[in-house]
């Protein structure tokens, strides 16, 4: 296993490899770090899984994942990775995306047993994590470094692997496309988030716009985004 592929340039949309990644019809599908619930609804609406479960452990946007009406085959709940509201060998997917990196360091073993248990034997996960380069990681970093965290999630797959709990079955190396009109955009998504407390000094908040601005075009800005997925069977 690696963390990184930086040979691998393929622009890829993950939500479309992940449909023909993974055997969705009629699948019970749990999402963990559901956040927004964007990826939730792109899946949901394709009618193939029969059943989505969404866990966020935001407080905030769960409350607002509450007032989703119309996704029926969706059922939105409160909870981390490390504590799974749902019985043994019950799921047939679990997704995670770029989510693994927020579960607090000290529980990430316990989070990839959690997904070992809650699937059905022969069931699969898929653990999206970035890569730790490129332009917009260059920006996210001044103020939110994740290089120790995003290691530490790799490593906790690493040993769920090496333990037999987890079957690596691939690893996806590829980048996604991240677009911003602008710098106010770009702080509603990734500084203004509900999920951390992001509390920029004006020095900081300015060294961030500047480094910003220096990709911005009078497009906006595109930056392209390494990502690393590790596609897991449970056993059995």
């Amino acid at each position: 296993m690696k963390i990184a592929d930086p040979d691998q340039a393929d622009l890829v949309n993950e939500i479309r490899l992940m449909l023909d990644e993974l055997p969705f019809d009629a699948a019970t599908v749990l999402e963990l770090g559901c956040g927004r619930a964007e990826k939730t609804r792109l899946l949901a609406e394709t009618g193939r899984p029969r059943e989505v479960v969404a866990l966020e452990v935001d407080n905030i946007q769960h409350a607002r994942n509450l007032e989703i009406t119309d996704l029926p085959t969706v059922s939105f709940r409160h909870g981390g990775a490390e504590a799974i509201p749902a019985d043994d060998n019950s799921v047939d997917i679990v997704l995670m995306f770029k989510s693994l990196h927020h579960v607090p360091m000290e529980h990430m073993d316990q989070a990839l047993s959690e997904i070992a248990r809650v699937l059905k034997p022969g069931g699969m996960a898929w653990i999206s994590e970035p890569v730790y380069a490129g332009d917009l990681n260059e920006v996210f970093r001044l103020f939110h470094d994740e290089k120790i965290v995003r290691e530490a999630a790799f490593a906790a797959i690493c040993r769920a692997v090496e333990e037999g709990r987890l079957l690596l079955e691939k690893e996806l190396f590829f980048n996604t496309r991240s677009f911003f009109e602008n710098f106010a955009q770009f702080d509603q998504r990734m500084i203004q988030v509900t999920h951390s407390n992001h509390r920029l000094s004006p020095a900081l908040y300015q060294q961030v716009r500047e480094k910003f601005e220096s990709y911005l075009t009078p497009e906006g800005a595109t930056f392209l985004n390494p990502q690393r997925v590790d596609l897991l069977r449970k056993p059995g």
